[in-house]
């Protein structure tokens, strides 16, 4: 609004515009509906329109539409310009769920075998922890703790190949509750508030531009 004092629905030249991420543009779309009283969260997990044959670490959002009685995923990061470079294929008010995998997803095609793990991440980090680490943030922004997409707490700074298999046995059934549109959302912030390895909350740690730093949540 500083730059241009415009409404918001009138298009503005790329200098008018501020910097952000797709974690940013997904929180600020979720803030915007519910300040309407329309429901919506965002969702942490993977983009496959980026790149062939990889799924691109991406936020989005996600809103409750009443007339057609189920949740509808939103990119509000793709603008023209993108949608054209891209050659994206579907409207971005309605992305298809096998066109953005939600963390849970994601964690269940890779641990089963049916996807590798190495085609999910971004830049050089990919991988099952990676896959992991979006996983939990998703099941955390559900539960209204939109984290930094390089914030870390509980089993994301646990290695893939030393989980247990308690460890392994409760990401499995978290996955399996929060793969789509999560008509089970009690039985998921349950689980989420009682487990201190899922829980963000106290001390968590935020790796920036290379450096770790300690952050004290607070309610």
């Amino acid at each position: 609004m500083e730059l241009n004092s415009d409404p918001l629905t009138v298009a503005r030249l790329n200098e008018e515009k501020i910097v952000g991420n797709c974690r940013d543009f997904s929180v600020t779309l979720a803030s915007m509906l519910q300040a309407k009283g329309i429901p919506a969260r965002p969702r942490c997990g993977f983009g496959a329109y980026f790149m062939p044959n990889h799924f691109e670490d991406h936020w989005v959002c996600e809103y409750w539409n009443e007339q057609e009685g189920h949740w509808v995923l939103v990119d509000a990061q793709l603008d023209e310009l993108q949608r054209n470079i891209l050659q994206i294929p579907f409207h971005p008010l309605d992305v298809p769920r096998d066109q953005f995998i939600v963390g849970g997803a994601a964690w269940m095609l890779c641990q089963s075998g049916r996807a590798d793990p190495n085609q999910f991440g971004i830049f050089d980090m990919k991988g099952m922890d990676f896959v992991k680490g979006d996983f939990l943030r998703d099941v955390a922004a559900l539960n209204k703790m939109e984290l930094l997409p390089w914030d870390c707490w509980g089993l994301i700074l646990t290695e893939y190949g030393t989980l247990p298999p308690d460890d392994l046995s409760l990401l499995d059934r978290l996955a399996e509750l929060t793969q789509a549109d999560v008509p089970d959302f009690e039985s998921v912030r349950r689980i989420y508030e009682s487990d201190p390895r899922l829980c963000a909350a106290g001390t968590i740690l935020s790796y920036v531009n290379g450096n770790m730093v300690q952050v004290e949540l607070t309610k």
